[in-house]
Protein backbone atom coordinates (compact mmCIF):
# COMPACT_ATOMS: atom_id res chain seq x y z
CA UNK A 1 0.00 0.00 0.00
CA UNK A 2 1.62 3.21 -1.18
CA UNK A 3 1.22 6.22 1.10
CA UNK A 4 1.84 8.86 -1.51
CA UNK A 5 -1.42 10.28 -2.82
CA UNK A 6 -3.82 8.56 -0.41
CA UNK A 7 -5.94 9.90 2.44
CA UNK A 8 -5.17 8.67 5.95
CA UNK A 9 -7.20 8.96 9.14
CA UNK A 10 -5.38 9.02 12.50
CA UNK A 11 -7.18 9.21 15.85
CA UNK A 12 -5.65 10.73 18.97
CA UNK A 13 -3.69 12.96 16.60
CA UNK A 14 -3.30 16.06 18.77
CA UNK A 15 -0.40 14.57 20.74
CA UNK A 16 1.73 11.52 21.42
CA UNK A 17 1.58 8.51 19.14
CA UNK A 18 -1.18 10.01 17.02
CA UNK A 19 0.65 13.29 16.39
CA UNK A 20 3.87 11.48 15.46
CA UNK A 21 2.00 9.13 13.14
CA UNK A 22 0.06 11.92 11.43
CA UNK A 23 3.28 13.85 10.85
CA UNK A 24 5.19 10.84 9.49
CA UNK A 25 2.42 9.74 7.14
CA UNK A 26 2.16 13.28 5.79
CA UNK A 27 5.91 13.29 5.19
CA UNK A 28 5.43 10.13 3.14
CA UNK A 29 2.94 11.93 0.90
CA UNK A 30 -0.42 11.08 2.49
CA UNK A 31 -3.15 13.64 3.09
CA UNK A 32 -3.71 13.08 6.79
CA UNK A 33 -6.84 13.87 8.77
CA UNK A 34 -6.14 13.78 12.49
CA UNK A 35 -9.01 13.26 14.90
CA UNK A 36 -9.05 14.24 18.56
CA UNK A 37 -11.40 15.73 21.14
CA UNK A 38 -12.33 19.36 20.59
CA UNK A 39 -10.37 20.52 23.65
CA UNK A 40 -7.25 18.66 22.53
CA UNK A 41 -7.48 20.04 18.99
CA UNK A 42 -7.93 23.59 20.30
CA UNK A 43 -4.85 23.27 22.50
CA UNK A 44 -2.62 21.56 19.94
CA UNK A 45 0.12 23.41 18.05
CA UNK A 46 -0.44 24.15 14.38
CA UNK A 47 -0.25 20.84 12.50
CA UNK A 48 2.52 20.26 9.95
CA UNK A 49 1.96 20.48 6.21
CA UNK A 50 -0.31 17.71 4.99
CA UNK A 51 -2.13 17.25 8.32
CA UNK A 52 -5.63 18.57 9.04
CA UNK A 53 -6.86 18.30 12.63
CA UNK A 54 -10.57 17.61 13.14
CA UNK A 55 -12.51 17.67 16.39
CA UNK A 56 -14.19 14.28 16.81
CA UNK A 57 -15.16 11.84 19.54
CA UNK A 58 -14.20 8.27 18.60
CA UNK A 59 -17.06 6.88 20.68
CA UNK A 60 -19.69 8.78 18.64
CA UNK A 61 -20.99 7.36 15.36
CA UNK A 62 -22.12 10.77 14.12
CA UNK A 63 -18.82 12.42 15.00
CA UNK A 64 -16.72 9.76 13.28
CA UNK A 65 -18.96 9.68 10.20
CA UNK A 66 -18.60 13.47 9.88
CA UNK A 67 -14.80 13.19 10.13
CA UNK A 68 -14.69 10.46 7.49
CA UNK A 69 -16.82 12.61 5.22
CA UNK A 70 -14.27 15.44 5.58
CA UNK A 71 -11.41 13.06 4.87
CA UNK A 72 -13.03 11.92 1.63
CA UNK A 73 -14.03 15.31 0.20
CA UNK A 74 -10.79 15.58 -1.77
CA UNK A 75 -9.54 13.50 -4.69
CA UNK A 76 -7.56 11.08 -2.50
CA UNK A 77 -9.16 7.79 -1.51
CA UNK A 78 -9.19 6.85 2.19
CA UNK A 79 -6.89 3.82 2.43
CA UNK A 80 -5.02 4.09 5.74
CA UNK A 81 -6.61 4.31 9.20
CA UNK A 82 -4.65 4.36 12.46
CA UNK A 83 -6.37 4.17 15.85
CA UNK A 84 -4.20 5.87 18.48
CA UNK A 85 -6.86 7.46 20.69
CA UNK A 86 -6.89 6.07 24.20
CA UNK A 87 -6.73 6.72 27.94
CA UNK A 88 -4.70 4.99 30.64
CA UNK A 89 -6.05 5.70 34.13
CA UNK A 90 -5.42 3.20 36.91
CA UNK A 91 -7.34 1.68 39.82
CA UNK A 92 -7.20 -1.61 41.72
CA UNK A 93 -10.07 -4.07 41.78
CA UNK A 94 -10.23 -3.57 45.55
CA UNK A 95 -8.64 -0.69 47.47
CA UNK A 96 -9.08 1.12 50.78
CA UNK A 97 -11.89 3.14 49.20
CA UNK A 98 -13.78 0.00 48.16
CA UNK A 99 -14.28 -1.96 44.94
CA UNK A 100 -13.28 -0.68 41.52
CA UNK A 101 -15.78 1.90 40.27
CA UNK A 102 -17.92 0.33 37.55
CA UNK A 103 -18.46 3.57 35.62
CA UNK A 104 -14.69 4.13 35.60
CA UNK A 105 -14.17 0.66 34.10
CA UNK A 106 -16.88 1.30 31.53
CA UNK A 107 -15.32 4.61 30.48
CA UNK A 108 -11.91 3.02 29.81
CA UNK A 109 -13.50 0.27 27.71
CA UNK A 110 -15.70 2.77 25.89
CA UNK A 111 -12.77 4.92 24.77
CA UNK A 112 -10.09 2.31 24.18
CA UNK A 113 -12.09 -0.65 22.88
CA UNK A 114 -15.44 0.62 21.66
CA UNK A 115 -13.84 3.76 20.22
CA UNK A 116 -11.36 1.66 18.26
CA UNK A 117 -14.11 -0.62 16.99
CA UNK A 118 -16.34 2.32 16.08
CA UNK A 119 -13.66 3.96 13.92
CA UNK A 120 -12.63 0.63 12.41
CA UNK A 121 -16.16 -0.36 11.34
CA UNK A 122 -17.06 3.05 9.87
CA UNK A 123 -13.71 3.51 8.14
CA UNK A 124 -13.94 -0.01 6.69
CA UNK A 125 -17.33 0.86 5.23
CA UNK A 126 -15.75 3.79 3.38
CA UNK A 127 -12.55 1.99 2.33
CA UNK A 128 -14.60 -0.85 0.87
CA UNK A 129 -16.06 1.56 -1.70
CA UNK A 130 -12.65 2.49 -3.16
CA UNK A 131 -11.09 0.90 -6.23
CA UNK A 132 -8.86 -2.10 -5.54
CA UNK A 133 -5.27 -2.33 -6.75
CA UNK A 134 -3.87 -5.16 -8.85
CA UNK A 135 -3.72 -7.38 -5.76
CA UNK A 136 -7.36 -6.64 -4.83
CA UNK A 137 -6.17 -4.51 -1.91
CA UNK A 138 -8.08 -1.42 -0.84
CA UNK A 139 -6.59 -0.35 2.47
CA UNK A 140 -5.14 -1.09 5.89
CA UNK A 141 -6.31 -0.40 9.44
CA UNK A 142 -3.74 -0.25 12.25
CA UNK A 143 -5.04 -0.45 15.81
CA UNK A 144 -3.15 0.23 19.03
CA UNK A 145 -3.13 -2.25 21.90
CA UNK A 146 -0.37 -2.33 24.56
CA UNK A 147 1.91 -4.86 26.18
CA UNK A 148 -0.53 -4.41 29.07
CA UNK A 149 -2.84 -6.60 26.99
CA UNK A 150 -0.53 -9.50 27.88
CA UNK A 151 1.08 -8.70 31.25
CA UNK A 152 -0.44 -5.63 32.86
CA UNK A 153 0.67 -4.24 36.18
CA UNK A 154 -1.22 -3.76 39.43
CA UNK A 155 -3.95 -1.17 39.00
CA UNK A 156 -4.25 -1.65 35.25
CA UNK A 157 -7.27 -3.98 35.21
CA UNK A 158 -9.50 -1.68 33.11
CA UNK A 159 -6.68 -0.67 30.76
CA UNK A 160 -5.56 -4.29 30.37
CA UNK A 161 -9.08 -5.45 29.56
CA UNK A 162 -9.54 -2.73 26.94
CA UNK A 163 -6.20 -3.37 25.24
CA UNK A 164 -6.62 -7.15 25.37
CA UNK A 165 -9.90 -6.56 23.57
CA UNK A 166 -8.15 -4.58 20.84
CA UNK A 167 -5.56 -7.32 20.39
CA UNK A 168 -8.30 -9.94 20.44
CA UNK A 169 -10.22 -8.25 17.62
CA UNK A 170 -7.26 -8.36 15.26
CA UNK A 171 -7.49 -11.76 13.58
CA UNK A 172 -11.28 -11.71 13.41
CA UNK A 173 -11.29 -8.21 11.94
CA UNK A 174 -8.69 -9.28 9.36
CA UNK A 175 -10.84 -12.26 8.40
CA UNK A 176 -14.05 -10.22 8.31
CA UNK A 177 -12.54 -7.56 6.06
CA UNK A 178 -10.46 -9.80 3.79
CA UNK A 179 -13.26 -10.01 1.21
CA UNK A 180 -13.12 -6.21 0.97
CA UNK A 181 -9.36 -6.10 0.47
CA UNK A 182 -8.69 -4.48 3.86
CA UNK A 183 -5.85 -5.62 6.11
CA UNK A 184 -5.94 -5.21 9.91
CA UNK A 185 -2.80 -5.14 12.07
CA UNK A 186 -2.35 -4.16 15.72
CA UNK A 187 0.69 -2.64 17.39
CA UNK A 188 1.28 -3.31 21.10
CA UNK A 189 3.73 -0.64 22.29
CA UNK A 190 5.77 -0.85 25.47
CA UNK A 191 6.81 2.30 27.33
CA UNK A 192 6.73 5.21 24.91
CA UNK A 193 7.89 8.75 25.70
CA UNK A 194 4.54 10.48 25.17
CA UNK A 195 2.86 13.32 27.10
CA UNK A 196 1.46 10.65 29.46
CA UNK A 197 5.01 10.35 30.80
CA UNK A 198 5.42 14.06 31.51
CA UNK A 199 4.22 13.72 35.09
CA UNK A 200 6.99 11.31 36.06
CA UNK A 201 10.21 12.56 37.62
CA UNK A 202 13.61 11.77 36.10
CA UNK A 203 14.31 8.95 38.58
CA UNK A 204 11.10 7.13 37.69
CA UNK A 205 11.70 7.63 33.98
CA UNK A 206 15.23 6.25 34.37
CA UNK A 207 13.87 3.24 36.25
CA UNK A 208 11.33 2.57 33.52
CA UNK A 209 14.03 2.81 30.87
CA UNK A 210 16.27 0.42 32.81
CA UNK A 211 13.47 -2.17 32.88
CA UNK A 212 13.59 -2.51 29.09
CA UNK A 213 15.74 -5.41 27.95
CA UNK A 214 17.33 -3.61 25.00
CA UNK A 215 17.66 -0.85 24.06
CA UNK A 216 17.38 0.44 27.64
CA UNK A 217 15.41 3.59 26.94
CA UNK A 218 11.86 4.73 26.37
CA UNK A 219 10.53 4.31 22.85
CA UNK A 220 10.18 7.38 20.69
CA UNK A 221 6.69 8.08 19.28
CA UNK A 222 8.20 8.30 15.80
CA UNK A 223 9.36 4.68 16.14
CA UNK A 224 5.70 3.78 16.41
CA UNK A 225 4.95 6.01 13.41
CA UNK A 226 7.65 4.33 11.32
CA UNK A 227 6.20 0.93 12.21
CA UNK A 228 2.78 2.11 10.98
CA UNK A 229 4.33 3.14 7.68
CA UNK A 230 6.12 -0.20 7.41
CA UNK A 231 2.86 -2.07 8.00
CA UNK A 232 1.16 -0.01 5.30
CA UNK A 233 3.99 -0.78 2.89
CA UNK A 234 4.21 -4.51 3.72
CA UNK A 235 1.17 -6.01 2.02
CA UNK A 236 1.62 -9.48 3.55
CA UNK A 237 1.30 -8.29 7.15
CA UNK A 238 -2.25 -9.03 8.23
CA UNK A 239 -4.11 -10.27 11.31
CA UNK A 240 -1.05 -9.84 13.52
CA UNK A 241 -0.33 -8.05 16.80
CA UNK A 242 3.23 -6.71 16.80
CA UNK A 243 4.92 -5.93 20.11
CA UNK A 244 7.12 -2.82 19.98
CA UNK A 245 8.68 -3.01 23.44
CA UNK A 246 12.42 -3.68 23.42
CA UNK A 247 11.69 -7.21 24.73
CA UNK A 248 10.15 -5.74 27.89
CA UNK A 249 7.98 -8.05 29.99
CA UNK A 250 6.15 -6.06 32.63
CA UNK A 251 6.55 -6.95 36.30
CA UNK A 252 3.60 -6.72 38.73
CA UNK A 253 4.69 -3.22 39.84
Amino acid sequence: MQLDGVAALVTGAASGLGAATATHLAEQGASVFGLDLEKAVAGAPSPPKGVTLLAADVTSETSVRDAIACATEGPESLRVVVNCAGIAPSARILSRSGPHDLDFFHTVLQVNLLGTFNVMRLAAEQIATTAADEHNQRGVIVNTASIAAFEAQIGQIAYAASKAGVAGMTITAARDLAQHGIRVVTIAPGIVDTPMMDGFCDDIRAGLAASVTFPQRLADPFEYARLVAMIADHDYLNGETIRMDGALRMTPR
